[in-house]
Order: C-alpha cells, then sequence, then structure tokens
C-alpha cells in the first residue's frame, strides 16, 4: 500500500512564501513524475507543477517564475516553494504522484493541504 502524505500549507499575506511538501512511503519500487495540483472553490483542480524522475519540471503559466518544484528520489518527497503569493493562489494543493509496486504502476493523490493568500 502507498500513502502520499503532503503538509505545509496555511494563511499567508500576499507576497508571501510557504513551502509545501509531499511524502510518498509503502512498498514502493519506483516514482515517475510528482506533481502538485490545485483546486479552488467552484473551479477544477489544476496542475500547478510537475517533475519527472529525470529532473525535468513543467509548471503553469501562472506560477512560473514564483514557484519551484523539487524533490529527493531517495527519499521518496517532494517540495515546493511558494514565492510571491496572490490572492489567486487560494486552493487545496494536492500531490500526486506516479508510483511502480510490486502490482505494477499506480496514481496516487494526497488528501490535500489548504493554502490561502490574503490581500
Amino acid at each position: 500500500q502507498v500513502q502520499l502524505v503532503n503538509s505545509g500549507g496555511g494563511l499567508v499575506q500576499a507576497g508571501g512564501s510557504l513551502r509545501l511538501s509531499c511524502a510518498a512511503s509503502g512498498s514502493i519500487f519506483s516514482i515517475n513524475t510528482m506533481a502538485w495540483y490545485r483546486q479552488a472553490p467552484g473551479k477544477q483542480r489544476e496542475l500547478v507543477a510537475a517533475s519527472t524522475s529525470g529532473g525535468s519540471t513543467d509548471y503553469a503559466d501562472s506560477v512560473k517564475g514564483r514557484f519551484t518544484i523539487s524533490r529527493d528520489n531517495g527519499k521518496n518527497t517532494m517540495l515546493m516553494q511558494m514565492n510571491s503569493l496572490k490572492p489567486e493562489d487560494t486552493a487545496v494543493y494536492y500531490c500526486n504522484a506516479d508510483v511502480r509496486t510490486a502490482r505494477g504502476w499506480s496514481n496516487y493523490w494526497g488528501q490535500g493541504t489548504q493554502v490561502t493568500v490574503s490581500s
């Protein structure tokens, strides 16, 4: 069984910073893509940033230059540093990972963490 636990959200004023973390645990053989998604009230879940095991990264246009994703493949962890936060960044943030176990590849979600940016 694989679990993704994400943490680090909170309340911050516009212009401030937060760091989110995600840790994968369980009977993991390997992890390919790890990513952060977010969902604001009344909106669809959207991809924020993604990182492959090979080190490639991708960001939504709305967060480029402000958010930075990083991961430790040896520890199966991922961080996202969020700077210059804006009220429109307010959402529940979820980590996501493509994980290989003895049963093959599956996609997993963290439980979500609330990020609230006040103006």
